[in-house]
């Protein structure tokens, strides 16, 4: 008896032990593929840059608030390189990347996956119908989300 006691003890550690492993791994690739943290840069009035951060928060992105009075959001942006005629109400980072606008969260993660050598996207002005800019019976303004190069030049991305 005591030879299948210690056959069934060495099946219950070693289950165990495979149950451990595999909870062990499923925590470490659930971290490995988690969305990186985007850090917003904001002026302390601005409700539409709160809901953009909703936005990318409800999309599953980290982020990270940093709110700053005007001055210092303009100087942000330049020395992130964001061209004057691009800029929006907040500025963000997500890695090497330079976010401006209210950029959708479906253009962040194709700006992601394709990792093309720009300084990053930008959605100029406040349209309407842009995340965080959605306002209820008005209608949506067309817009472009532009992959910004790193010489400032932009295409429709």
């Amino acid at each position: 008896m005591t030879g299948q006691l210690s056959v069934t003890r060495r099946w219950l550690a070693g289950g165990a032990g495979v149950a451990i492993l595999a909870a062990g791994g499923f925590v470490w690739f659930s971290g490995a593929t988690a969305s990186p943290a985007i850090e917003v840069f904001k002026s302390a009035t601005c409700d539409c840059c709160a809901a953009w951060v909703k936005h990318i928060q409800d999309q599953g992105f980290r982020t990270q608030v940093v709110v700053l009075d005007d001055d210092a959001l303009a100087a942000k942006k330049r020395s992130l390189g964001v061209p004057d005629a691009l800029t929006s109400c907040h500025t963000s980072i997500l890695g090497a990347y330079v976010l401006e606008g209210h950029v959708p969260a479906s253009a962040i993660r194709r700006l992601l996956t394709e990792q093309p050598s720009a300084l990053g996207l930008a959605v100029p002005g406040m349209p309407l119908g842009s995340p965080g800019m959605e306002v209820p019976g008005q209608p949506n303004d067309p817009y472009d989300v532009l992959l910004v190069g790193k010489d400032g030049a932009t295409q429709v991305f």
